[in-house]
């Protein structure tokens, strides 16, 4: 089975910044794109990073570009999100996905979704 689960939200001050790691297993993970995408109630999914197979080639929501890093470890099978400078609009839960490449995951089209971690940025 697949399994993604992600790990590192919590409560954080506006201005912090906070690490998300998503563990993988029963996935070709260096032959899978992977991303994070984020979630309020009420409010649709929303892609937030993206990154290709080999973790070269990234692409950002416009709202993090600059304060969020995208990063694929292929020999630990995780995925990290570094975020900087949180605000409180970042507030939702964050979700790792995997995708077949990164333009699929740009389109919001993944095969595997996590269950979520929390993050919510107090003012």
């Amino acid at each position: 089975d697949v399994q993604l689960v992600e790990s590192g939200g919590g409560l954080v001050q506006a201005g912090g910044s906070r690490l998300l790691s998503c563990t993988t297993s029963g996935l070709p993970f260096d032959d899978v794109a992977m991303g994070w995408f984020r979630q309020t109630v009420g409010k649709e999914r929303e892609g937030v990073a993206h990154t290709s197979r080999s973790g070269e080639s990234t692409n950002y929501a416009d709202s993090v570009q600059g304060r969020f890093t995208i990063s694929k470890d292929n020999a630990k099978k995780t995925l990290y999100l570094q975020m900087n400078n949180l605000k409180p609009d970042d507030s939702a839960t964050y979700y790792c996905a995997a995708g077949r490449t990164l333009i699929h995951l740009i389109s919001g089209d993944y095969t595997y979704l996590g269950q979520g971690t929390q993050v919510t940025v107090s003012s």
